[in-house]
């Protein structure tokens, strides 16, 4: 791994390019060699805390999280690892830049008072990070938090290793809220699992009725051909109701505590795919930046207006082939390009008189950055991914074996 956090010493060189431009978030150090993160959603009162507590064991001590059958926990609570147990205010979390959780402070001092850090010397925690989320309430008035409660929910997901979303058999309802969560969750459906807990409260007619019940409720916001594993079980140190279906709520039980391991013993395997799909998005918007940049310049006169120009150029990129440009390029796909108006905005904000064409950041020594993401995306990550799976050191084609003069290739911070 610490193979793969070189990568992160040429972020000074791209840092030096475009000074503070970039489109999106940026991987910080701490989202680099942070721990596996799994995040629990859902709506108000299903279970997630009892759940988290039953999984390290706090259940009836006085470190368990809040629970109770009205909606208990308000806050953002991330569960992680520490030498004594103690509670991190979020303003500290978010000040702590060996952290994950510094980005966060863009979402504003009203936030950072909803977020809360648990810290306690826990083997499982040594693997994992666990973070329990407000429950979604279908109340407009309770859904004023006085925060983006969507955008932190989405930052959260775009981190997460693995996702549990759990639901209560007797509130199945699926509201609008619920509905703007799914859409959130788009692209992240192999992280997906769905929790049907406090299985033991119906007897078994009736489970598998709320069951197809939740298949129903579920398939419009879920478009893929698999849908998402499902565990039926009640996740509490309790024992089961009598004439329930105990030996499958065990199994189930079994299957997800597996699966949580997997994604411990991946770890590595996915915060290589981390960097490298983030260093996927700097080439593409490096590529894109560029062009706006040339086709700036190219449809410049000595008598024309720079804002009409532009205007013309990020109304309208199509006319000009900006993305078509950038798809003849090798290994980019289609489905990779971001939305083109959220170049309006970034330009808005970043005049592209500002920028330098990508060939200005060249230099006969140390070659071009967008060689070196190159070089990162199609060979030196991929050869660390199979040098893991092979037992072997990774050989990587760094600037010592070329003589550039400067340290490995690039990787995945912003343009």
């Amino acid at each position: 791994m610490e193979q793969a956090y070189k990568y992160n010493e040429l972020r000074q060189h791209e840092i030096s390019a475009y000074p503070g431009r970039t489109l999106g978030d940026s991987a910080t150090d701490g989202e680099i060699t942070s721990k596996p993160m799994v995040l629990f959603l859902g709506p108000w009162s299903v279970g997630k805390s009892s759940m988290i507590n039953y999984l390290l064991g706090l259940q009836d001590s006085v470190y368990q999280l809040y629970t109770g059958a009205e909606p208990t926990t308000s806050e953002f609570t991330v569960i992680m690892h520490g030498e004594k147990i103690r509670s991190v205010e979020g303003i500290v979390m978010a000040a702590d830049s060996s952290r994950s959780f510094s980005p966060l402070e863009k979402f504003g001092q009203n936030f950072l008072e909803k977020l809360i850090g648990i810290e306690m010397p826990h083997k499982l925690l040594e693997r994992v990070t666990f973070v329990d989320t407000p429950g979604i309430i279908e109340n407009r008035k309770q859904q004023e938090r006085g925060y983006p409660f969507n955008d932190v929910c989405q930052w959260f997901i775009d981190r997460a290793d693995l996702i549990f979303v759990v639901f209560d058999p007797t509130k199945l309802d699926v509201g609008l809220e619920l509905e703007m969560l799914f859409r959130q969750l788009k692209g992240r459906e192999s992280q997906i699992r769905i929790i049907l807990n406090k299985a033991d409260s119906l007897a078994t007619q009736d489970l598998m009725r709320v069951y197809g019940a939740l298949f129903w409720s579920l398939a419009p916001l879920i478009n893929v051909t698999e849908p998402p594993r499902v565990y039926v079980s009640s996740f509490w140190p309790y024992d089961y109701a009598p004439d329930t279906s105990r030996e499958l709520f065990k199994r189930e039980e079994i299957s997800l505590l597996e699966d949580l391991n997997q994604v411990i013993e991946n770890r590595l395997e996915n915060k290589i795919a981390f960097i490298r799909q983030h260093g996927i998005r700097v080439r593409i918007h490096g590529l894109l930046v560029d062009r706006y940049v040339q086709t700036f310049k190219e449809k410049m006169s000595f008598f024309s207006d720079p804002e009409l120009v532009f205007k013309e150029i990020v109304d309208d990129p199509d006319k000009f082939y900006i993305f078509k440009s950038i798809l003849a390029k090798t290994n980019v796909s289609k489905f990779d390009l971001p939305n083109r108006d959220a170049y309006r905005d970034f330009f808005g904000i970043n005049p592209v008189t500002s920028f330098k064409p990508l060939t200005a950041q060249c230099s006969y020594m140390g070659g071009c950055l967008l060689d070196k993401i190159e070089r990162a995306i199609t060979a030196d990550l991929p050869g660390l991914l199979s040098s893991i799976n092979s037992g072997k050191n990774p050989v990587l084609s760094s600037c010592e074996a070329t003589g550039c003069g400067e340290k490995p290739k690039n990787r995945y911070r912003r343009n």
